[in-house]
């Protein structure tokens, strides 16, 4: 109810900033006994509830702005160990949007000298990065390339209670809207140049709600295959424009859209049409589902060390920042 919200109390919010604190800490904790390893630093992006990456005008100031809620002062005096988080602003402050700050990642993980390798998360928004064989840091493309996850699950959630499709089963049982999904292929945001960020505020609850009266009186498992073939066919359209650039051979795909098959399934179909060879993150030694906590650990490191770790030519800052604030004990 805090995320994409035009009123929340603030009080509420300061709540929940320390409540997030605490249960961060505990995931921490559980995590260290299952797998038997301390760490010595912790990384941590925090829950996004508010994320604006272009300047508006505001009491006179033209201004970006982000929040990442869940206090690290918190995290770090019960683990009895620093912490870095609240990586993004540091970028925004350079002139970037803040986003996407995976991308260092990528580089780290998937550069190859011979291969141009597109690198894909589908987490609630889906994100791209484009990797060129033998590229230096500063050769690298990413931005957003739309919704991801976001809009299945919401409208997943809303018609049928569930938190998300489980293996794209909804969507496989439908058709697609035809009508509906050229529609949406004209949002304004996949239009637009990177470097690029999206959030709630282009793909949450209102375009969740013109999404449904678009689709008007079509059957839940259609609405929910429509959105599933929109998340495909975004991704899709983007690799697309970069192939025009460059020569890749490989699209890698991580994050939490890897178990849905459905959604697999039609991204194979558009790959295969491409000429790119589909593999996952699981392939690289890292779990598709571990991959942005990897990220932000390897963030951390970063920041700790004195190093800078985001990327311009994905974000659009000035220049290369160290991001994050650190809080000690």
């Amino acid at each position: 109810s805090a995320m994409n919200s035009s009123r929340a109390s603030v009080a509420d919010l300061a709540r929940l900033n320390f409540v997030l604190g605490e249960l961060y800490a505990d995931a921490v904790l559980s995590s260290e006994r299952r797998i038997g390893a301390r760490a010595e630093l912790i990384g941590c992006h925090g829950q996004t509830i508010y994320h604006q990456g272009l300047p508006k005008k505001y009491l006179g100031h033209n201004t970006p702005a982000t929040w990442q809620t869940g206090e690290s002062a918190m995290i770090a005096a019960r683990l009895r160990r620093p912490v870095v988080a609240d990586f993004r602003p540091a970028d925004l402050a350079e002139g970037g949007q803040g986003a996407p700050l995976v991308p260092f990642f990528d580089y780290v993980l998937y550069r190859d000298q011979h291969l141009g390798r597109l690198v894909q998360n589908i987490g609630g928004i889906a994100n791209l990065t484009a990797i060129p064989a033998g590229a230096r840091l500063q050769d690298i493309t990413a931005f957003d390339t739309g919704p991801g996850n976001m809009v299945i699950d919401a409208l997943t959630q809303r018609f049928v209670g569930m938190k998300f499709d489980r293996g794209g089963e909804i969507a496989a049982s439908g058709k697609i809207l035809t009508s509906v999904f050229a529609h949406f292929l004209r949002h304004p945001f996949f239009r637009r140049e990177p470097p690029k960020s999206a959030g709630r505020e282009e793909f949450g609850r209102q375009f969740v709600e013109d999404f449904i009266q678009r689709c008007g009186p079509a059957a839940k498992n259609d609405v929910v295959a429509t959105a599933t073939a929109l998340t495909a066919k975004s991704i899709a359209a983007a690799c697309q424009i970069l192939l025009r650039q460059d020569n890749f051979q490989e699209f890698i795909v991580s994050g939490g859209g890897t178990k849905n098959h459905t959604l697999m399934s039609m991204l194979t179909w558009e790959m295969q049409r491409l000429g790119l060879r589909i593999r996952l993150a699981d392939d690289f030694g890292i779990p598709s589902a571990a991959k942005e906590a990897a990220a932000f650990a390897l963030l951390a490191y970063q920041t700790w060390n004195h190093q800078t770790s985001n990327v311009p030519s994905a974000t659009g800052a000035t220049r290369a920042a160290i991001l994050g604030k650190i809080c000690y004990v």
